[in-house]
């Protein structure tokens, strides 16, 4: 069983081409980053709606923590289908190519979420809205599931050995990038109409998906000016074994695809409770406003976007595992803080519980995009760097999200919640201390 395909020092392996010019990094660093950013804006402003209005206009017969737990669970319904989407563009993605793959799941991702923006609520077509909901969530979790390999594996396949962390930080920070964008439309939105009015409920929340298909644009025009990478136009012309590429990741990196799924289920559990649950949890159980709970989340996702850059940077001089490592043991002891700090009710507490965690999802987040890659062969890396990631996100990030609304209602109340985060994230803990350290590893195969 394979963790990580090495070049061995006495025969090192052919360069797969010249490095690319600076124009042509530009380019590549646009892509992989605004593909990301675009994507993960119309994920996080249907994670923002889910917690301020879905309940009501999808689910208004049900009210409470059925509502809520019905409005996340549309959210959650994403997660379930990005492992398929990962086995369906990882197939695609390793036997065509990252550039073809990455223009299908944009504009897959872009004209659903412009579909949510478009839907009639439960009090126009009934029954019928919720569910035309729940297929265009998962039709956006097949596109999700192919997206983030895709941009992470463009980075990194183009970067030169000793810099993929520098490179692959752009689809990294075109995920946190995102959720600072979804809520500053959000904001702008409520200042303009008001978080209470009828307008809010009926059209404003409508806003940020319909202006989505402005960004569609400008990622498809950078996606389409954009070579494939010259690591798998070189895998490409050598004589291709047959096989579906997710039964070889399975049949030949088992340990690696269970272990790095552990790795992503904790982190995606954190990410979750940041984007989507503090938002409904500060305006319902807090009593905070939701402009107030916007701009803490504007600020949290600058905070974020700095460190996931800087500690993706950090990762090429002192290695992938310390970095994650790091972050993850931080959140685990964040997450148990988190909620009592911010059940005093204070602004200022609420801001720093949110900020501080939202940081340090950064801390562990930023090396992820050179790390998965790096640990897998060229001829599944997109299968098995997808599938992983998304695995842990079900896991993780849909598990955390169900469970959430429970957990806070129950006898220990949020602390709960906290315990379960902790103790997920700490999953993530143990499987980085198995795993390899991958900085000086080769993507490509010997």
């Amino acid at each position: 069983m394979t963790t990580a395909v090495r070049t061995p020092p006495s025969s090192p392996a052919p360069a797969a081409g010249p490095p690319p010019d600076r124009r042509a990094i530009r380019r590549i660093n646009l892509a992989s980053m605004a593909g990301t950013t675009i994507e993960y804006y119309d994920y996080f402003i249907y994670g923002t709606a889910a917690a301020l209005v879905f309940d009501k206009v999808f689910f208004p017969s049900m009210g409470g923590v059925t509502g809520a737990i019905a409005a996340f669970g549309t959210f959650a319904v994403a997660f379930v289908f990005r492992p398929v989407g990962s086995i369906l563009f990882g197939h695609i993605g390793d036997r065509l190519g990252r550039k073809r793959t990455l223009i299908l799941t944009l504009m897959m991702m872009g004209l659903c979420t412009v579909a949510v923006g478009l839907l009639p609520g439960a009090a126009t077509i009934g029954i019928a809205a919720p569910i035309l909901l729940v297929a265009l969530r998962a039709v956006q979790g097949l596109a999700v599931g192919g997206e983030w390999a895709g941009a992470a594996l463009f980075a990194s396949e183009n970067a030169p050995d000793g810099r993929r962390g520098r490179f692959a930080l752009y689809p990294q920070v075109g995920a946190t990038v995102a959720f600072a964008l979804a809520a500053g439309t959000f904001l702008v939105v409520d200042l303009g109409i008001g978080e209470t009015s009828a307008a809010f409920l009926s059209w404003g929340w409508r806003v940020p998906f319909v202006l989505s298909a402005l960004l569609i644009g400008v990622g498809l025009y950078v996606r389409l000016h954009t070579e494939e990478t010259p690591v798998f136009t070189a895998a490409a012309r050598t004589p291709r074994r047959r096989g579906v590429p997710f039964l070889e990741v399975w049949r030949r990196q088992p340990r690696t695809m269970l272990l790095a799924t552990g790795l992503t289920t904790g982190i995606f559990a954190v990410m979750s409770i940041a984007s989507v649950y503090l938002t409904s949890y500060a305006t319902s159980a807090l009593g905070m406003s939701t402009a107030g709970i916007l701009v803490i989340d504007i600020i949290g996702g600058i905070a974020t976007v700095a460190i996931t850059a800087t500690a993706a940077v950090l990762s090429d001089r002192f290695g992938r595992r310390p970095l994650v490592l790091a972050g993850c043991i931080a959140l685990a002891v964040w997450s148990l803080v988190l909620f009592p700090l911010i059940d005093t009710r204070s602004p200022l507490a609420i801001g720093t519980g949110i900020v501080v965690l939202l940081g340090l999802i950064g801390l562990a987040y930023g090396p992820l995009g050179a790390y998965l890659p790096e640990m897998f062969s060229t001829r599944h890396r997109y299968t098995g760097a997808g599938l992983s990631y998304n695995l842990g996100g079900v896991l993780g990030g849909a598990g955390i999200l169900l469970a959430a609304a429970p957990l806070a209602a129950s006898g220990w109340g949020p602390i709960a919640l906290g315990v379960c985060t902790a103790a997920l994230v700490l999953i993530s803990v143990g499987c980085l201390w198995v795993l390899p350290e991958t900085r000086d590893t080769s993507l490509t195969d010997v």
